[in-house]
């Protein structure tokens, strides 16, 4: 771990650096298995020992429609393999950003009503690169049309989590303003880290409340050979009360994905069991 994050932990976080996480539940993300949006995914998942799987759904729109349009087969392959579908990803947003593209609109409302077909309460929002959120306006433009859909995702009883490379103030902001629980934080530890955030200050800081879900990873290497001190990672995890799923995001170094996610599913899970 990088000194100056070592040295800003709290004490309360420096005597819970090897606590276990029996309350952690593991996923991944489909995409990350290279298999995005296919029902394989789930049979690949449940061989490497995952409990749960991240959903993509889809980024090229077939018929004016969100690529992934056959929850039923998904709930089934699921409920045989008994795993359970996590999240989805409206990875489209990838093309048709929030902030600036009215089809992004759109699709966040079908993606809600696809979520709600699934059984599945979070989805994540990306915000990255041309459609990351760079300004105050910005922010600002998100938040309200996230509060005048927020009614459509609360009755669906769905939850719209933002994943970028905000600060978590700024996550903040855009929570405030929204106004509604079903507006949170997909918090990635690997993408805030990178952006130079003090991950372990955050963690605590969004609270249980407004976090709806986390990604692992610290890419391009496995955990824990990068500079993320995952114990404490799981320990703040654990300290602010989670009680959900965590997704392995993880790249794959050796390029045999099903070796190296079980890698770092084992990793974890030895820290877990410490």
């Amino acid at each position: 771990m990088r000194r100056r994050h070592f040295l800003a932990l709290p004490c309360a976080a420096t005597a819970l650096l090897a606590a276990p996480n029996p309350n952690l539940r593991l996923g991944v993300t489909d995409w990350n298995l290279g298999l995005a949006g296919k029902l394989e995914a789930l049979d690949l998942a449940a061989q490497i020992g995952f409990a749960g799987v991240e959903v993509s759904l889809g980024r090229k729109p077939i018929d004016g429609k969100l690529p992934f349009n056959n929850p039923a087969a998904h709930i089934e392959r699921a409920k045989v393999l008994k795993l359970t579908l996590v999240s989805t990803c409206l990875d489209i947003l990838h093309v048709n950003g929030l902030k600036n593209d009215k089809l992004g609109e759109k699709w966040l409302s079908d993606a809600i009503e696809i979520n709600q077909a699934l059984g599945v309460r979070n989805m994540l929002l990306p915000f990255f690169g041309a459609r990351a959120l760079e300004t105050q306006q910005e922010l600002d433009y998100v938040a309200d049309l996230l509060r005048n859909i927020a009614p459509k995702a609360e009755k669906a009883q769905v939850t719209l989590g933002l994943e970028n490379t905000n600060s978590a103030a700024e996550n903040l902001r855009i929570l405030e303003r929204a106004k509604s629980k079903a507006v949170r934080v997909f918090y990635d530890v690997g993408n805030s880290f990178s952006r130079g955030h003090d991950i372990y200050r955050e963690i605590p800081l969004l609270g249980r409340e407004r976090i709806c879900q986390f990604h692992l990873k610290d890419n391009p290497g496995f955990l824990g050979q990068g500079g993320i001190h995952f114990p404490t990672v799981l320990s703040m995890i654990e300290q602010i009360g989670y009680r959900g799923f965590a997704d392995l995001e993880t790249s794959s170094p050796s390029r045999n994905i099903a070796a190296d996610m079980a890698r770092n599913l084992g990793y974890l899970r030895s820290l877990m069991t410490a």
